[in-house]
C-alpha cells in the first residue's frame, strides 16, 4: 500500500501537467491506482479488509514466484487478477503455487488456464496491488523493483521460502557432466548446481542478498545468471529447495 505522502507526490506530478501515462512510467505505479487517487487520496482503512500486509511462508513463496513469473492486471468489471505462469513440465509447482495463493487469500477463487506448455494460475482479488506492490506498467527489468519494508521483514523471517519461490519461477537445478583424462584414463564426473536467471538487476540482487543472508556462496555466471555450485552450498539448497517436480 502506498502512503499518503507518496500519493500526494504523484498527484502533484499530474498537477504539473504531466500525463497519466508518463507519471505511471516515472513512478512505477499503475494508472488505475493513480486514477483512483484522484477520487480518493486517503489509503483504505483496515475495516475494508485491505491492510496492505501479509506474512508467513506462503506469502514469502508467492512473492518469489510473482517477481519471477507473475503479473497483476485490472479486470474490466473491477478487481484484479494475479497471474503466475507455471510450466506444465512441473505439475508439483503448479499445485504449490495454487496452495500459496489460497493460503494468502483464502476467501478468493483460483483458476487455471492452459496454454501451450504452460498453465496460468490465477486468483482474483481487489487487494493484489496492495499485497504485491511491485506490479506496474512495463517489464520488470525496465523499471525499479524494490521491496517495501514490511515485505523485507517477511523475507528476513522466511528467507528460504522466498528463495524457493525465486528458484521455482526463474531458477533451475542442473547436473553438469564433464570428462577428464587422468593418468591416461578417461573419467567422467557429474556435479549438480543451481541457477537463477532474470533480466532484472534488482530482482537478481534480491536473490543474491537472500543467499548472502543464508550463508550460501554464489557467483555471477554471466549478465543474467546467478550460479550456486559449491558442493556444500548445493547440499544446503537441496535440503531447503530441491529440484522442481
Amino acid at each position: 500500500m502506498y502512503d499518503l505522502e507518496t500519493r500526494r507526490r504523484v498527484l502533484a506530478l499530474l498537477g504539473e501537467g504531466r500525463s497519466l501515462n508518463s507519471v505511471s512510467r516515472m513512478t512505477g505505479i499503475s494508472r488505475s491506482a493513480i486514477r483512483a487517487w484522484r477520487t480518493r487520496i486517503e489509503p483504505a482503512r483496515s475495516g475494508t479488509d485491505c491492510t496492505g500486509r501479509a506474512s508467513g511462508p506462503a506469502y514469502a513463496y508467492l512473492l518469489g514466484l510473482h517477481l519471477g513469473d507473475g503479473c497483476i492486471s485490472r479486470q474490466p468489471r473491477g478487481g484484479h487478477a494475479l497471474r503466475i505462469a507455471c510450466a506444465d513440465a512441473w505439475p508439483g509447482l503448479i499445485d504449490a503455487c495454487e496452495e500459496a495463493m489460497r493460503a494468502v487469500r483464502p476467501g478468493n477463487s483460483v483458476c487455471r488456464a492452459h496454454t501451450q506448455g504452460c498453465t496460468m494460475v490465477t486468483p482474483y482479488s481487489d487487494h493484489w496491488p496492495c499485497l504485491l506492490p511491485q506490479h506496474g506498467p512495463g517489464r520488470k527489468h525496465e523499471r525499479r523493483i524494490v521491496l517495501e519494508p514490511w515485505q523485507q521483514a517477511v523475507v528476513d523471517v522466511q528467507p528460504w521460502d522466498f528463495l524457493r519461490g525465486l528458484i521455482h519461477s526463474d531458477g533451475s537445478r542442473v547436473v553438469n557432466r564433464v570428462t577428464r583424462n587422468v593418468a591416461g584414463e578417461t573419467r567422467r564426473y557429474e556435479y549438480p548446481r543451481y541457477f537463477f536467471t532474470n533480466s532484472s538487476g534488482d530482482i537478481r540482487r534480491l536473490c543474491t542478498d537472500t543467499l548472502d543472508a543464508l550463508g550460501v556462496p554464489w557467483r555471477q555466471a554471466n549478465a543474467c545468471n546467478i550460479s550456486v555450485a559449491r558442493r556444500e552450498a548445493v547440499a544446503l539448497m537441496d535440503r531447503f529447495i530441491g529440484p522442481k517436480h
